[in-house]
C-alpha cells in the first residue's frame, strides 16, 4: 500500500523516471496558510548536490494541483507534484536480468510479474521521498508549536563524517549512517496504545522510507544494559518534566511532554561501484556486476529532512485522532 495515516492520510505516487512524482494529503484541516515557497526550504535539504550525493539534479519545484486556494488549505485533498527532467534511463537496462544485490530489483520483478518500472529504480527509488518531504511541510504546520529536528550523527561507523565519506569515495563504495531526530515541545498525551502508540506510528512511518534498517527511542538498545533505578526518569515538575529522558519522551506509548528522541540506522546505498559477483537470471550463470549510473555514496546525507517529515506526519495523524476523541484538549 502506498498510503499512511488514519485521519491525516498521505499517499505517494510516481516513478523515478516517470513524468512526475507527488503526494496526495487527505484529512488536512482547512485554514492553514500554505504557499509554494513554503515547501522549498525542506525540499532543498533533500536535494543532491553536496559531496557524496548523486549527480542527478532536479529542480524539485512543487506544483499545487488541489486543496489550497488563496493561500490556505481548503479541507479537501491536497495534491502536490514535481516534474522529472534529469533522466538517463539506459543506466538501468541491465538490472532486469541482473538485479542489484541488496536492492528491490529482484523482488519488484517477482511481485509485479515483470511489469514494474525499473528505470531509476521506479517506485522504489529514494526520489519518491520528495512527496514525503512535501507532506511533512504541512504536517509540521499542524504540529506547531512543536518542532522536529534531525541530523546525521555518524556515517560509515564514524562520527568523523567527512573522513568516512572521503574513504568511501576513494574506494568507489557506499556507506550508511545514523540519524538522530528530536521533537521539541511536543503535544502531551497523544498516542493510541496498543497498536498505534507513538513508537508504533513513528516506526511505521520511518520504516516506509527506503534504506532504513533500525530504530530506537530514548536510551534504545542500551536500556537492556541498565537497571530500572538507572533507566527510570524521575519527575521534577508538575508539568511532567523529568530529570533524564531515557524514555525518549514516551511512556506507555503516549507522549509525556518531554522531548521525543529517536535514532534510525540507514544502510549503505546498494548501488555501489565495487564489482560484485551475482546471478545473471537470463543465463543462469554467475557474472560480475559493476553498477553504472548516478548514485549516492551516502544516502544518509540527505535523510535528516525525510526522517523529520516521517515523524511529523505520524505525530500529525496522532494529534488529529486525539482531537477527534478529546476535542481541543490542551497540551
Amino acid at each position: 500500500m502506498n498510503s499512511f495515516g488514519n485521519v491525516f492520510r498521505v499517499s505517494l505516487f510516481g516513478e523515478s523516471h516517470g513524468n512526475a512524482i507527488g503526494v496526495i494529503i487527505d484529512g488536512c484541516p482547512p485554514g492553514i496558510p500554505v504557499s509554494p515557497d513554503d515547501f522549498m526550504p525542506d525540499l532543498s535539504r533533500r536535494q543532491s548536490g553536496s559531496r557524496g550525493t548523486t549527480n542527478r539534479h532536479e529542480p524539485d519545484k512543487p506544483e499545487i494541483l488541489s486543496g489550497i486556494f488563496n493561500g490556505f488549505t481548503t479541507g479537501s485533498p491536497i495534491t502536490v507534484i514535481t516534474r522529472n527532467s534529469d533522466r538517463i534511463s539506459s543506466d538501468y537496462d541491465d538490472f532486469k536480468n541482473i538485479p542489484r544485490p541488496g536492492h528491490a530489483d529482484f523482488v519488484a520483478g517477482v511481485k509485479y510479474s515483470g511489469f514494474a518500472d525499473l528505470r531509476g529504480s521506479g517506485h522504489f527509488s529514494g526520489r519518491i521521498t520528495w512527496g514525503y518531504v512535501a507532506a511533512g511541510v504541512i504536517a509540521k504546520k499542524i504540529l506547531k508549536p512543536a518542532e522536529t529536528e534531525a541530523k546525521l550523527i555518524s556515517a560509515g561507523g564514524s562520527t568523523d563524517i567527512g573522513k568516512a565519506l572521503d574513504e568511501a569515495i576513494a574506494d568507489n563504495d557506499t556507506i550508511g549512517g545514523i540519524i538522530e531526530c528530536r521533537v521539541h515541545n511536543p503535544m502531551k498525551a497523544i498516542g493510541e496504545p496498543f497498536f498505534y502508540s507513538v513508537e508504533s506510528a513513528i516506526s511505521h512511518a520511518v520504516f516506509s522510507v527506503p534504506a532504513i534498517k533500525g530504530i530506537e527511542f530514548g536510551s534504545g538498545f542500551s536500556a537492556a544494559l541498565m537497571r530500572g533505578s538507572e533507566h527510570n526518569d524521575p519527575f521534577v515538575e508538575s508539568t511532567g518534566k523529568t530529570s533524564t529522558n531515557n524514555a525518549g519522551g514516551i511512556n506507555g506509548g503516549i507522549t509525556n511532554g518531554n522531548e521525543i528522541v529517536f535514532r534510525v540506522a540507514v544502510k549503505p546505498t546498494s548501488s555501489t561501484g565495487v564489482a560484485q559477483n551475482t546471478l545473471d537470471f537470463s543465463t543462469g550463470k554467475m557474472t560480475e556486476l559493476k553498477v553504472k549510473g548516478r548514485h549516492d555514496t551516502c544516502i544518509a546525507l540527505r535523510m535528516p529532512v525525510i526522517i523529520e517529515a516521517a515523524a511529523a506526519i505520524a505525530l500529525a495523524d496522532l494529534m488529529m485522532i486525539d482531537r477527534a476523541v478529546n476535542g481541543s484538549r490542551g497540551s
